[in-house]
């Protein structure tokens, strides 16, 4: 059992990062900046991984001879063709990958990105195109990219609170996840996850706010019984869902990297006035999940924690998508300024809207403890 974390409001400064710790990195979809100056805007973060969901050669070709590692996106409308004819994925590589590897260190490729919820027709293709674009690499002589597909936490994680009695979700059909899991394990490549708390505190109103913006309050924690463990942020609850998962298939211990995450900092009119969707929220969440991956506490479930962790969007846009249309994430403005007070090395105090922010959640905790005292 673990111990109750300490009562601070201001215990989120950032710990130094060691080589061991998971590597940090954000997305790009293909919107201005011109492609020239992201390399730009990633060193003033001090992010040197970096996720291309729209593998725009003129973005790729910007990252010639920098330490900057790429993973790249095949889109979903080319992973049917893919899936049938082997000779597609030796054009998209061809085009995307053979004139810059290795002077750009290009070292995944996610071959489609929520695929089985965005083509739920075509899932039966999804593991034929992984595969095809594994051969069609060995082909050419490259072995030292690794092939993945990005699934969202919701689409493929079943039964998922709490976390020891996750699995994965059947297809109609298909056997998909596990020989999916059995490659990557063959070829040591990581299961890749899309997995945002603030999607799941909007779907369950048990969720506290302080739990999935990683705030440290007492009481502020969830229990696994069955597996005798203490949560104190929904992140980990979720990554321990997925390590579950996969113990559950029988393939433990396969590396996890989220190649999606974040909080929403704005909300249109299409979205509606959203009481938890500001930059405040959305600042907290970011520099508490930093912390947690510099801290080197892992999960719960899994002492080492994530390989990678790359934050939903570099530059502010409204994310394409059902749930989320509408609103407003990145880190950084079109014209490279940065939309927080907050660096990803360093450490950083709370502002004035932070403080308020935190104020108001502590009194909401401490009113149901009071409550609770009552009784």
């Amino acid at each position: 059992m673990f111990r109750c974390s300490t009562f601070s409001l201001f215990l989120l400064s950032l710990l130094p990062a060691i080589s061991s710790l998971p590597c940090i990195g954000v997305t790009h979809h293909s919107h201005p900046p011109s492609s020239h100056r992201i390399p730009t805007a990633l060193h003033s973060l001090n992010i040197n991984s970096l996720l291309l969901r729209d593998s725009d050669p003129h973005i790729i070709q910007a990252f010639l001879y920098t330490n900057v590692s790429i993973v790249l996106t095949i889109p979903n409308t080319l992973v049917s063709s893919i899936g049938t004819n082997r000779s597609h994925a030796l054009q998209w590589l061809y085009r995307h990958v053979v004139p810059f590897y290795p002077r750009v260190n290009i070292t995944t490729i996610s071959v489609g990105n929520d695929f089985t919820v965005a083509s739920p027709k075509f899932v039966d293709l999804l593991f034929p195109a992984i595969r095809n674009v594994h051969l069609s690499l060995r082909e050419i002589g490259i072995r030292n990219v690794t092939v993945s597909t990005s699934f969202s936490f919701t689409g493929v994680i079943t039964k998922s609170f709490p976390p020891s009695t996750a699995r994965f979700q059947d297809f109609p059909g298909v056997d998909l996840i596990g020989p999916i899991l059995q490659f990557l394990r063959h070829t040591n490549s990581s299961f890749l996850i899309n997995l945002y708390p603030y999607n799941m505190y909007r779907l369950n109103s048990a969720i506290p706010i302080g739990f999935a913006l990683f705030l440290e309050y007492p009481f502020n924690f969830r229990d696994d019984v069955a597996a005798g463990v203490r949560y104190q942020n929904l992140f980990d609850m979720m990554i321990d869902a997925v390590v579950s998962a996969m113990a559950a298939a029988g393939y433990e211990n396969i590396p996890i990297v989220v190649t999606e995450t974040g909080w929403p900092s704005a909300a249109d009119a299409v979205a509606g006035n959203e009481e938890d969707v500001n930059k405040v929220y959305a600042e907290i969440y970011l520099k508490g999940l930093v912390k947690h991956l510099k801290s080197g506490k892992g999960t719960p479930l899994r002492k080492e924690g994530v390989a990678g962790v790359y934050i939903y969007e570099l530059f502010d846009e409204e994310k394409k998508g059902t749930q989320e249309s509408g609103q407003h994430w990145g880190i950084l403005y079109p014209n490279l300024t940065n939309r927080y007070s907050f660096q990803f090395s360093g450490s950083w105090s709370a502002g004035a809207g932070e403080a308020k922010a935190c104020m108001k959640i502590l009194l909401e905790v401490s009113f149901l403890f009071l409550l609770l005292l009552s009784y």
